[in-house]
């Protein structure tokens, strides 16, 4: 382009235009060498006539930004500002100099005297952005380590991020950032290297999540590509996720596994270690069986989480777990009538559970669902109540409501809005449905295809239930007794927690804050262990069919009262509570 410089250097052109009465918006086009040149001068013309939006190698720019702030491509391109700004998902945004401050640095050109390539007394090590590895640690000392004479104000400490500076033009990869131990010490940085300290008043836990966000190629986009360096003030202004309560809590469980598993580990390390230091081969035998037999049942119950008919059976609520397990016991009896009908019921049951939970939700939040119209009618006319639809009708209606959008994101109905949301887990919905009412009007599948129909819809329950693995951070609990201590402003609470698909549980205990709990109601317990009233949408009690424990919802309401229906058993009875009716009418089932 311009004979006689240098094939390497890369070239900017600046093309200029007189001003005039009407600006036209700036255009930033970026493309590598390596591109296919008939297609980077097509998509530059494409972009010279756009107006906004973006092309494959530009884009628009409408406001044209202040005279300081820098033109590098990444940091005004459309798709990188969308991904900034959903950053603040994850539960709030901060600039990364709001959490650290910055550690001098030795220059090692200005600062030469006081370097020595030889390890003296009161000399410390200088770490260099070579020292910093891409699995973030810092390299041991090396022959040609430099040692340096600091002051204190320069010593790095345990906790310090020592980040990278230069990169090669072009590097793919994301910030090298490293955590400062004591094993790292004693040391000082380099002028190749930027030091964040940690404020003393910031949370460890945002200090790791940031650290986690800086090795992201997000991390390096938002501070800058278009130059070899780093810069001290570009990192500062980076902004950073921070995780909500409900986020910190899970990093917390899952550092809390992490550990634990770690101990495991060395356990089962030391054990095995030790089987030749017993004095005979017999009791080395005995003992290495013995101890090894909790560790081994540890294993045998974490694999078992990986199973889903396990974690259903288990970890699921009373009603959707109970009715999975009658499904795998007619299965494995090879009664496949029996099996087949276990399937659908086991559907339907899963459906009403979680759409009587989301109306109960939505009551507490204010947000009324159409969905209740039709529910409404059936319960009213006494002879049909409602079914598999009108519970699909609810999820959808969930799944697609603008008015849930606009709850908190660890509000639990945007988990229940997930379950029918992909067209996978719609369509295997659908299918089932049909299924039901094939069944229901007598349109019988020949023992012939029969198999093949039992594996086809067990798949499709199977999809529903892997989308609704939500259910078992919300744990169904029955109030037993409340005693409220007005002086401490304290409620002594028991319950009995009914997950897993049996409703003989032992009771428990809690001490909340509250006075508004209901004896012998249901709740759900969210991640946040929050409790929601669902009562009149789900009621337990005995049912007087069968004596056994049950969770009920509205079946029907004829004029000679109000009958309730049993998710475990299908029994129907009649409500007996006094002004059920009412409650009923101020929720809207009425």
């Amino acid at each position: 382009m311009i004979p006689g410089i240098h094939h390497s250097v890369a070239i900017a052109a600046a093309l200029l235009r007189g001003k005039s009465v009407h600006r036209p918006p700036l255009k930033i086009f970026q493309a590598r060498r390596e591109e296919d040149e008939s297609a980077v001068e097509k998509d530059f013309q494409t972009l010279l006539t756009r107006g906004g939006g973006r092309t494959r190698y530009g884009y628009v720019l409408r406001d044209l930004p202040p005279p300081t702030e820098s033109l590098d491509f990444d940091r005004h391109d459309p798709v990188v500002l969308q991904q900034r700004a959903d950053l603040a998902g994850f539960g709030g945004l901060c600039a990364l100099g709001d959490l650290c401050v910055t550690v001098p640095r030795i220059h090692r050109a200005a600062d030469a005297q006081l370097i020595s390539s030889e390890e003296k007394p009161g000399t410390v090590r200088l770490v260099t952005g070579r020292d910093i590895q891409r699995d973030g640690t810092i390299a041991s000392p090396a022959d040609e380590v430099c040692w340096v004479e600091a002051e204190p104000e320069y010593l790095l400490k345990p906790g310090d991020l020592v980040i990278r500076e230069v990169y090669g033009h072009g590097d793919p990869h994301s910030l090298i950032v490293a955590v400062v131990t004591e094993q790292d010490l004693p040391a000082v940085a380099s002028n190749t290297i930027v030091v964040l300290r940690p404020r003393a008043d910031v949370d460890q836990q945002q200090i790791r999540f940031a650290v986690m966000f800086l090795r992201t190629p997000l991390a390096r986009t938002l501070v800058g590509r278009s130059g070899h360096h780093v810069t001290v003030s570009r990192l500062a202004a980076l902004p950073v996720p921070q995780p909500d309560e409900a986020l910190t809590q899970a990093f917390d469980d899952l550092n809390a596994a992490r550990l634990q598993l770690e101990e495991w580990q060395k356990e089962a390390d030391s054990l095995l270690e030790s089987v030749f230091t017993y004095e005979t081969a017999a009791q080395a035998r005995s003992k290495i069986i013995e101890q090894g037999r909790a560790l081994r049942l540890r294993v045998d119950a974490a694999a078992l989480l990986d199973d889903l008919g396990h974690t259903v059976r288990t970890r699921f609520p009373y009603p959707v777990a109970y009715r999975w397990r009658e499904t795998e016991a007619r299965m494995s009896a090879r009664d496949l009538e029996a099996a087949y009908s276990a399937v659908l019921d086991t559907a339907e049951i899963l459906l009403c559970y979680t759409a009587q939970v989301a109306l109960a939700l939505g009551r507490e939040a204010g947000i009324s669902f159409g969905a209740v119209t039709a529910i409404r009618e059936k319960l009213a006319g006494g002879r049909s109540g409602p079914g598999f639809g009108d519970w699909a009708a609810v999820l959808h209606e969930a799944a697609s409501s603008r008015q849930l959008r606009s709850l908190p994101a660890e509000h639990p109905l945007h988990d229940i809005r997930g379950l029918l949301a992909s067209q996978e887990a719609a369509d295997a919905r659908q299918r089932l449905n049909d299924r039901r009412n094939d069944q229901a009007h007598l349109r019988r599948i020949d023992p012939i295809d029969l198999p093949a129909a039992l594996q086809g819809a067990f798949a499709e329950l199977t999809i529903l239930v892997e989308r609704a693995r939500f259910l078992a951070d919300y744990s169904l609990l029955h109030i037993t007794d409340v005693r409220w201590d007005t002086l401490q402003k304290t409620a002594q609470v028991h319950y009995r927690e009914l997950m897993g698909d049996h409703p003989v549980v032992p009771t428990r205990s809690m001490v909340l804050p509250r006075n508004d709990l209901e004896s012998g109601s249901l709740y759900l317990r969210d991640s946040d262990h929050r409790l929601h009233l669902l009562r009149p949408f789900l009621v337990g009690q005995d049912c007087p069919v069968c004596r056994a424990w049950s969770t009920f919802h509205v079946d029907r309401v004829p004029k000679t009262g109000v009958l309730i229906k049993s998710l475990e058993h299908g029994h129907v009875v009649r409500e007996v509570s006094q002004g059920t009716t009412a409650v009923l009418a101020s929720v809207g089932l009425l």
